[in-house]
């Protein structure tokens, strides 16, 4: 079971869970922010990722470091459950609609960081969560994990339908990505030997 703890604690949030890649779709989460605890929940689900999550933030604030913070801390606790990524796919795609939206996700588990984040979202809140922190939650996951992410909205004029299928589409293209290819299971995916 790839299995990984966190914990990350700053002056501004106070972070831990566990995720295991081999699950089935368990989210226990509580991030401090209604619409992120949906999202999570949903990419757990869709990824079939086993998610355990608490997060003490300060949200008086905003919800800026909550969201930033958790995506650190999930990208470093995939980077290490993934160790030397030995047997992984390591590519994923996924084309998900969701009702009008329809998003396209599509990743690279190379060690290299790089967001290309196409995603036009009309409203500046879903609730009292800023859509623009969608971006900052994928920009501090690529970051902390060494994922090249690719996110293009292809049609959607509802905010919710839209972030939706992003975190959805991520989750399946994820899934693929670190499924294991069980003919090449002790090869790392890399002609450099090392991912």
């Amino acid at each position: 079971m790839r299995k990984q703890d966190f914990v990350r604690t700053t002056k501004e949030t106070n972070i831990k869970g566990s995720i295991c890649l081999d699950g089935s779709g368990n989210c226990v989460c509580d991030s401090g922010c209604g619409f992120l605890n949906h999202m999570l929940e949903l990419f757990a689900a869709h990824g079939k990722f086993d998610l355990e999550l608490s997060c003490r933030g300060d949200t008086d604030v905003d919800y800026h470091h909550t969201t930033e913070d958790i995506g650190i801390a999930l990208g470093e606790a995939i980077k290490n459950a993934l160790g030397e990524k030995r047997g992984i796919r390591r590519y994923g795609s996924f084309l998900l609609p969701m009702d009008e939206a329809l998003v396209l996700c599509a990743l690279d588990i190379s060690g290299r960081t790089h967001l290309s984040y196409d995603v036009t979202i009309p409203t500046q809140k879903v609730g009292d969560f800023d859509t623009e922190l969608v971006q900052e939650f994928f920009e501090a996951l690529c970051r902390s994990m060494g994922l090249t992410l690719h996110i293009k909205q292809l049609s959607g004029c509802n905010s919710h339908h839209i972030i939706e299928a992003v975190f959805k589409g991520f989750a399946r293209a994820l899934a693929e990505a670190v499924s294991i290819d069980e003919a090449f299971r002790d090869k790392i995916p890399s002609t450099k030997g090392v991912l």
